[in-house]
Formats: C-alpha cells, structure tokens, sequence
C-alpha cells in the first residue's frame, strides 16, 4: 500500500470517526450512520489493498521478481 493510500484511508477513518460522534452528540441517527459507513468504507479498502500487496508477493516469489525494480 502506497503512502498515499494509506493517507487517504487514514483521512476518511477520521472523518468517519467525526461524522459519527457529531451524529452521536446530536442525536442525528443519519450523520451517524454515513460516519459508521465511511469507516467501514476505508477499512474496505485497506484490506483489499493488503490482499492485493500479500498476492502480488507471493506472486514474486514464485516468479523470482522481488519488486526490486528492472534487472
């Protein structure tokens, strides 16, 4: 997982996290919810982008390519 992405999915667990404790604070149930969702949404997302690095690995390892670059 880039840097990037780690930095957009950490982004949107943040603002999940607000959204809902704004919704819980105000007793909005639909605020709430979008920020439950938007969490949901970024751990997703981690975890495919995990699978896809554990594949693309074990993928190397069983061609020789390391990931090291050109040879």
């Amino acid at each position: 997982m880039s840097a990037d992405e780690k930095f957009e999915n950490a982004t949107d667990k943040l603002g999940g996290q607000a959204k809902e404790g704004l919704g819980k604070a105000t007793g909005d149930k639909e605020t709430q919810a979008e920020g439950e969702a938007q969490q949901g949404k970024a751990n997703a997302k981690e975890k495919l982008q995990d699978a896809r690095d554990t594949v693309k690995g074990a993928l190397g390892g069983l061609t020789g390519n390391k990931g090291d670059g050109p040879k």
